[in-house]
């Protein structure tokens, strides 16, 4: 069985096509901590490095708890308190997130970068009708009339497929849908045109139709706006239909990143497996996947592998060693792991 060096990687699919790409957004070996009183802190994102170019659509999968939501936060310079970037940096077009000022960082949430959170109806203010609060946003962030920013707000409705947009326009959050909901949030998200998206598993909370309607629609405004975007999910299917590359993160680091295509026809880290067989209507081979394991937190796990107690193929390397960095096992194609799974 053939055994991976640990070395540096890149960022990008491809040290080939690296240069061809425009970097939109470029997250450096970036660490999050949370202090816990009389223990270790909890290390809730460690050494995540992860590169957008614009236009590309990069999925971010992992089960709840994996780090997917710190590091949105993190991207968004709102990491909740006390936590607290400890490493690493985020660059917005060559610019250190981290050490922007809050006035300016004001200026690039909404405008440059935004976010759409699963739950709506948090996002949103019950006391404003929808279209006001649109229109608030494209006011606020391109300096526009009241006039300009209710006409941009009522076409942004049409174009994120709300019916009888002038009507939902005066309409209260209250009185919408939980897929109409969604849609405003997605609207308020869009209408400045910012040049990076993050999609924290927003299409959770909706029942498959609906939410099949609104990746269509995100997806397709995504394209029309070349916009990047970090997409958050939990189900790994999804990645499948929407996303350009995809990465899997565990225990707050990367553990396999690809091209849709690589990732989907030749899976090598165990864990990437085990989510997939997870999907799959084969008991044997959900089983074969499958291993009752002790689940630890980042912040007692030592330096060896995370997987480890939870993994069908561990050795004593993986428990006993530094844990594997992510190596390029075939262009493009990234996996942590000492012993992926070849075929």
């Amino acid at each position: 069985m053939q055994q991976f060096s640990v070395t540096k990687t890149s960022l990008f699919p491809s040290q080939k096509n690296r240069a061809l790409l425009q970097t939109v957004l470029e997250v450096s070996d970036l660490h999050v901590s949370f202090p816990v009183y009389g223990a270790e802190p909890i290390a809730a994102v460690r050494g995540v490095s992860l590169a957008f170019a614009q236009g590309e659509v990069v999925g971010l999968v992992g089960e709840s708890g994996s780090g997917k939501t710190v590091l949105a936060r993190a991207i968004m310079g709102l990491v909740p308190p006390p936590g607290r970037v400890i490493q690493g940096r985020v660059l917005f077009e060559g610019r250190d997130i981290g050490e922007m000022s809050e006035d300016e960082m004001r200026n690039v949430r909404g405008r440059e970068i935004s976010m759409v959170i699963p739950n709506p109806r948090s996002e949103l203010n019950p006391l404003l009708r929808v279209g006001k609060q649109i229109a608030s946003v494209a006011k606020y962030h391109l300096d526009i009339g009241w006039a300009e920013a209710e006409r941009m707000a009522e076409d942004m409705l049409r174009k994120v497929a709300i019916p009888d947009p002038k009507r939902r326009f005066e309409s209260y959050p209250h009185e919408l849908s939980g897929g109409m909901a969604q849609r405003v949030v997605l609207a308020n998200a869009l209408i400045c045109s910012p040049k990076f998206i993050i999609s924290d598993d927003a299409t959770s909370g909706l029942d498959v139709t609906i939410q099949a309607q609104v990746l269509d629609l995100m997806r397709n405004l995504v394209r029309e706006h070349n916009t990047s975007t970090l997409f958050i999910t939990r189900d790994i299917g999804i990645t499948a239909h929407f996303c350009d590359r995809v990465a899997v993160i565990y225990a707050g680091a990367i553990v396999e990143m690809a091209k849709r295509e690589t990732f989907f026809e030749n899976p090598c880290h165990p864990y990437t497996i085990m989510l997939l067989a997870a999907f799959s209507h084969n008991p044997r081979l959900r089983r074969q996947w499958f291993k009752e394991g002790i689940r630890f937190k980042p912040s007692e796990l030592g330096t060896a592998c995370p997987f480890a107690p939870r993994c069908v193929r561990v050795h004593d390397r993986c428990r006993h060693e530094e844990r594997p960095a992510l190596h390029e096992i075939d262009p493009g194609h990234f996996v942590r792991c000492y012993f992926p799974v070849e075929r």
